[in-house]
């Protein structure tokens, strides 16, 4: 056996380890700091009912839930299958991903600390730092601990829309996208970024193909596909509520001059 072989790999399983944890500690600090501040709290421009009505904002938790289902489900998929396309963005979003639900665990348990250690995304930050891909066979535990996450959040899910009573029309919508996703991927042989990108494309209307020829402009793409859908539900479901209110409100002024008129006449 080469030692230095087996000496550098876990040199990298440290540096990785480690820069987890300070990556951890920077993030969670940050967001107490944030959480902390009074400007905040009260800032009118990070208030999401400036921007969106209520019931909206209802549909976007069950969709938060649902994209970071899809999201694990992109990554664990480049992690089997070491896709290049778009490889270097994608082990950029496993470590935030990684981070961002280290930060929302406990770490009470010994369960708790299995599962932390699972989240650790050793291939994706050797890959960067190093250059290295060697470390694929221990993203095995990174793959069952993205495994585990999938079910808590399509759990989140279910009991988010219970509890809100909200309808599950939503999920039908991600079905039509995963099924179309995984058929495009197969049938046309691309990777889950140019798969994803054309049918966020067909999906709104535009083409198809899939826009941009770099990294970056596919990334683009399915920011502008998805942010303009957004925006156009929120528009027309901001517009269809400010009608029922005015038709409301019109009800009610009737009523009130009828019982005015009525009052008037004893």
């Amino acid at each position: 056996m080469d030692y230095n072989f087996v000496l550098l790999l876990i040199i990298q399983l440290l540096v990785a380890a480690g820069i987890f944890v300070f990556l951890v500690y920077i993030a969670r600090f940050m967001v107490n700091k944030i959480k902390s501040n009074p400007d905040f709290k009260n800032s009118k421009f990070l208030n999401p009912l400036e921007y969106f009505p209520s019931e909206k904002l209802a549909s976007l938790g069950q969709i938060f839930y649902l994209v970071m289902v899809f999201l694990f489900i992109i990554i664990e998929l480049y992690l089997i299958f070491t896709w290049k396309d778009g490889s270097f963005p994608i082990l950029v979003l496993d470590i935030i991903l990684s981070i961002y639900l280290a930060i929302k665990m406990n770490m009470d348990s010994l369960n708790d600390k299995i599962i932390l250690f699972s989240l650790i995304p050793f291939g994706s930050i050797t890959g960067i730092i190093f250059g290295d891909t060697s470390l694929v066979w221990i993203d095995l535990f990174h793959i069952f601990g993205y495994l585990y996450f999938i079910q808590v959040y399509y759990r989140k899910f279910e009991i988010f829309t219970k509890n809100m009573g909200l309808g599950i029309s939503i999920l039908l919508l991600f079905t039509i996208v995963w099924v179309s996703f995984l058929f495009t991927m197969f049938a046309e042989g691309v990777s889950p970024l140019e798969s994803i990108t054309m049918v966020s494309n067909a999906f709104t209307s535009n083409s198809y193909e899939a826009s941009g020829n770099s990294v970056v402009g596919k990334f683009d793409s399915l920011v502008l596909a998805w942010g303009g859908f957004l925006l156009s539900s929120v528009g027309t479901a901001t517009l269809a509520a400010s009608v029922v209110k005015k038709y409301v409100d019109r009800q009610f002024d009737d009523m009130e001059n009828l019982i005015k008129s009525k009052k008037e006449e004893k």
